[in-house]
C-alpha cells in the first residue's frame, strides 16, 4: 500500500484563494483604469502649455473653481475661452449643436430619431453656414480663433469625456458653424413652444363657442406688472358663460383620472418632443412654471447713489448648469484695460449677462410673437401644391435628409420645404412653419459691442441689433441710469392692430390662401424703449412688459401670469434706497403671494362638519393653517395647497386637456392660455363649474382636497410632504 503526499491536497485547497486574488487583482485594474481614464478626462488646472498666441495668456481660477482669462489681445482672450469649455464642458456644447441641427441621433442612437425628426427639417446647419458667411472680417476671425482654442482644448485631454465611453463614440471636432448653432439651440429653449401654444389654441377653438373660448383666454388680470406705471391696464373679464362647458365631468372616473405620464412625457412625434439633452427650458412637454427674473434700480434708489441691477435667467435644470461663470481681461484698441465679468455659453465666445465696469446687463424672455403656424390648402389632386395669397398656386420642394444613427442604419428623411418653411403635419392637417429663427436677422455677433460701451443709452441700441431670441434687456451704468428694450429681431406685423390678440385668435392657425404674415423687421428706431422711468425701478419676469397696444405690435406667446413681477415690483419700490444684499433679498424672496387665495378656498371648505370622521382632512387644515406662506424646502403647506391647487385644474379642465391631447399629444388648455390661474380665480370667485356629480361647492371642493391627498407618494404622511422633495 502507498501513501500519497499531503502537497497535492495543499495546492487544491489554494486554488480557491489564487482566484479570488486573481479576481481582486483584476477588478482593482478595472477600477485603476476606469479611474485614471476619469481623471484623464478632466481639464488642466496648471502648468504651461504651448498655443498659437501672440503672446502669453494667464488663465486663473478662484476658490470656486470660476476662471479669469487676461491676454493682450481679444482673439487671444478667445482662444484661451475656447480652450477652456472645450475642457470643462465639450459634451454640453456638443448637445447644444446636435439638438440645434438635428442631429442627435448619430451620437445618442435610435432614441433620439424622434427629436431629430423634429429638428433637421429647419436646417439650422445650412442657416448657421450662411450666418457665418455674411459675418464681418473681425468677427470671423474672433470665431476662428475660439474654434481653435475649442478644439486645442479637446485634444489636450488625455482621454474624452466619460459621457463618449458610456455612448461607444468619439467626439467630433468643433466647426465654425457649431458657434451658430449653439445660438439656434437657445431659439429651440426659449421659442419653439409657441408651436405647441397655437396648436392648442386652434384645438381650443375648434371645440369650445365664442364667448367661452373669450372667456377661457383672457388678455389681461389684476396680476399685470407692466414697466408703464404700478397699475396695470386690466380690461374687463370676459363674462362667465351661463352654462358649464360640455366637457365637465359627471361621473368620477372621469374626474379622478390619473394624468398620463407617459402622454406628458412623449413629445409630437417629429416636433414638440422636449430636448432629450438636460437644456430642456422652454421646450419640455411637461408643464412647469417659469422662472426668469430680472430688475434694476437708478442711482436715486441705490444705498450708494450707484444704479444695481439683477438677473437670473432661468433655463431647465440640468447637470452642470447651462451657464458658465468666466471673467475676460483685455486692453481694448485705446490701450485701457477691459474686464467683462459674468456668465457664458459654452460655444460661444461671449459674457452673456454680467458687466464690463461701466454697464451691466441681463436678460428675461420676451414671449412676442415669432412663430407662425399657416396651414397648407393642398391641392387634393396634388398634395406638394398649396395655395398662396393671390389666388395663386405653388409647389413645395422635396429636401431629402439623412439621419445617421449611433449604432443603426441612417434614416431618410423627407422634407417638404414651402415660402415660408419647412411643412409639418398634425394628424390629417398640414402646416408650414414661419419662424423668425430660419431669417438671416435670426444671428448675428452684434452681442461682443457691449464689451465696449460705457452707458445705457449706447447699450439700448445695440441690443436692438442683436441677433439672438428676442428677450428683454436690462441694463443699468455706471452714472446711475437704467434702461430696458427689446434685444433681437422684431417682426414687422402686416395684421397687427389695435386688438392685434384677437385678430390673431380670430386667424390661428392662419389659411396659406390669405397669410399676410410679417412684412420684414422692425428697425431700431422703432423698438419700444424705457429709460430712467419715474418709478426709478425696472422689473421683468417674463410678465406683459408693455400697455396692451405695443403688445398687439410684437405679439404676446404666453407671456407669464405677473405674480412674481408684481410681487418684484412691489419689493422694489418698498426699498427707498436698495443695497446689493436687498436686491439679493429680492431674488430669493420665496414667500408664495400667489397662492395664499387658493388656500383660503380650501380652508373655506374645511369646516367642523368636513372635518369629523375624516382624520386626514383634519391634518391637511392644520398644516397649511400653520404654514407661514413661503416656498422654501421645508414648506409643507405650500406644497399641500398646491396639490390642491394642481387638483382642481385636473376637475375643471382634466377631461378637456385629454380630448385636446387626442388631437395631438402635449396639446392642453394649459398650453394654450399661460394665464390660466386668472381664469380659475374667476370661476373660483362665481364658485362656478360643479360637476354634476357634486350637490354644491363644498363638496366639490373636499372632493378636490381628498384627491390632493391622494395624490401624494404613497406611504408619505402629510407632515413629510415638504415642497423641497
Amino acid at each position: 500500500m502507498t501513501r500519497s503526499s499531503p502537497f497535492p491536497q495543499k495546492r487544491r485547497r489554494a486554488w480557491p484563494l489564487i482566484l479570488l486574488c486573481a479576481v481582486v487583482i483584476v477588478l482593482a485594474a478595472m477600477v485603476l483604469a476606469g479611474w485614471l481614464t476619469l481623471r484623464g478626462s478632466l481639464p488642466q488646472l496648471d502648468g504651461t502649455r504651448a498655443a498659437p498666441l501672440s503672446a502669453p495668456v494667464m488663465i486663473g481660477r478662484d476658490a470656486l473653481g470660476v476662471p479669469t482669462v487676461q491676454g493682450s489681445t481679444r482673439g487671444d482672450v478667445a482662444y484661451a475661452s475656447g480652450f477652456l469649455h472645450a475642457q470643462d464642458r465639450f459634451f454640453q456644447m456638443d448637445l447644444l449643436r446636435r439638438v440645434a441641427a438635428g442631429e442627435m441621433a448619430a451620437l445618442i442612437g435610435p432614441a433620439a430619431l424622434p427629436l431629430d425628426r423634429r429638428d433637421r427639417p429647419l436646417r439650422f446647419r445650412e442657416h448657421a453656414q450662411a450666418a457665418l458667411a455674411a459675418l464681418s472680417a473681425d468677427q470671423r476671425q474672433l470665431i476662428e480663433r475660439y474654434t481653435a482654442g475649442v478644439n486645442d482644448g479637446l485634444r489636450s485631454l488625455r482621454a474624452r469625456p466619460f459621457e463618449y465611453w458610456l455612448l461607444r463614440a468619439q467626439p467630433a471636432p468643433w466647426r465654425l458653424e457649431d458657434t451658430v448653432l449653439a445660438v439656434y439651440a437657445m431659439y429651440f429653449d426659449l421659442q419653439y413652444d409657441q408651436v405647441r401654444r397655437v396648436l392648442s389654441r386652434a384645438a381650443l377653438r375648434e371645440r369650445v363657442p365664442a364667448d367661452l373660448l373669450a372667456f377661457l383666454l383672457p388678455q389681461t388680470s389684476h396680476w399685470d406688472a407692466p414697466l408703464d406705471g404700478q397699475r396695470a391696464w386690466v380690461l374687463p373679464p370676459a363674462a362667465l358663460p351661463a352654462a358649464p362647458p360640455s366637457w365637465l365631468p359627471t361621473t368620477q372616473s372621469a374626474a379622478d383620472a390619473e394624468p398620463d405620464a407617459t402622454a406628458l412625457l412623449v413629445g409630437l412625434p417629429g416636433f414638440v418632443s422636449g430636448f432629450v439633452s438636460d437644456f430642456a427650458g422652454g421646450g419640455s412637454a411637461v408643464d412647469s412654471m417659469v422662472g426668469s427674473n430680472g430688475f434694476a434700480v437708478d442711482g436715486a434708489h441705490g444705498a450708494h447713489g450707484g444704479a444695481l441691477l439683477a438677473s437670473d435667467m432661468h433655463l431647465g435644470l440640468s447637470l452642470p448648469n447651462i451657464w458658465y461663470r468666466i471673467s475676460l481681461v483685455y486692453p481694448a484698441p485705446d490701450g485701457v484695460e477691459r474686464r467683462i465679468t459674468g456668465v457664458s455659453l459654452p460655444g460661444t465666445p461671449f459674457v452673456v449677462a454680467g458687466s464690463n465696469g461701466h454697464i451691466a446687463w441681463g436678460f428675461t424672455n420676451s414671449y412676442g410673437r415669432f412663430v407662425d403656424l399657416v396651414e397648407l390648402q393642398r391641392d387634393p389632386a396634388e398634395p406638394l401644391r398649396y395655395r398662396v395669397p393671390n389666388g395663386g398656386w405653388e409647389r413645395a420642394q422635396v429636401i431629402h435628409e439623412r439621419l445617421d444613427v449611433n449604432g443603426g442604419a441612417s434614416v431618410d428623411l423627407p422634407v417638404m420645404q414651402t415660402r415660408w418653411g419647412p411643412q409639418l403635419v398634425v394628424g390629417e392637417q398640414a402646416y408650414a412653419l414661419r419662424w423668425v429663427a430660419q431669417d438671416p436677422q435670426a444671428t448675428n455677433m452684434n452681442f461682443m459691442r457691449l464689451e465696449g460701451i460705457t452707458n445705457v443709452a449706447e447699450a439700448l441700441r445695440a441690443a436692438q441689433t442683436f441677433g439672438m431670441p428676442t428677450q428683454n434687456f436690462m441694463v443699468a451704468d455706471a452714472q446711475g441710469h437704467i434702461g430696458w428694450t427689446l434685444a433681437g429681431p422684431l417682426p414687422r406685423f402686416a395684421d397687427a392692430d389695435a386688438d392685434g390678440e384677437a385678430a390673431a385668435l380670430a386667424s390661428l392657425p392662419y389659411r396659406s390662401g390669405t397669410y399676410a404674415g410679417w412684412q420684414g423687421y422692425r428697425t431700431p428706431d422703432a423698438y419700444p424703449v424705457r429709460v430712467d422711468p419715474r418709478a426709478g425701478r425696472i422689473w421683468t419676469a417674463n410678465n406683459r412688459t408693455l400697455p396692451l397696444e405695443d403688445v398687439a405690435q410684437i405679439g404676446d406667446s404666453g407671456t407669464d401670469l405677473g405674480a412674481r413681477a408684481t410681487q418684484i415690483r412691489n419689493d422694489l419700490l418698498a426699498l427707498p434706497h436698495a443695497s446689493e444684499r436687498d436686491m439679493l433679498a429680492v431674488q430669493t424672496d420665496d414667500r408664495a403671494f400667489w397662492i395664499e387665495y387658493w388656500r383660503r378656498v380650501a380652508l373655506d371648505a374645511l369646516d367642523a362638519r368636513a372635518l369629523d370622521g375624516h382624520p386626514k382632512r383634519a391634518e391637511f387644515q392644520r398644516l397649511i393653517q400653520a404654514w407661514d406662506g413661503r416656498a422654501d424646502v421645508n414648506a409643507v403647506g405650500y406644497r399641500l395647497v398646491r396639490a390642491f391647487y394642481d387638483s382642481l385644474y385636473e376637475g375643471w379642465f382634466g377631461v378637456l386637456d385629454k380630448q385636446m391631447a387626442a388631437i395631438a399629444p402635449d396639446l392642453s388648455y394649459r398650453a394654450a392660455n399661460s394665464r390660466y390661474e386668472a381664469t380659475m380665480e374667476t370661476l373660483a370667485d362665481h364658485r362656478a363649474w360643479i360637476p354634476g356629480r357634486f350637490a354644491d361647492w363644498r363638496a366639490f371642493m373636499l372632493d378636490r382636497i381628498d384627491h390632493a391627498i391622494a395624490g401624494l407618494p404613497k406611504g408619505t404622511r402629510l407632515e413629510e410632504a415638504r415642497w423641497g422633495s
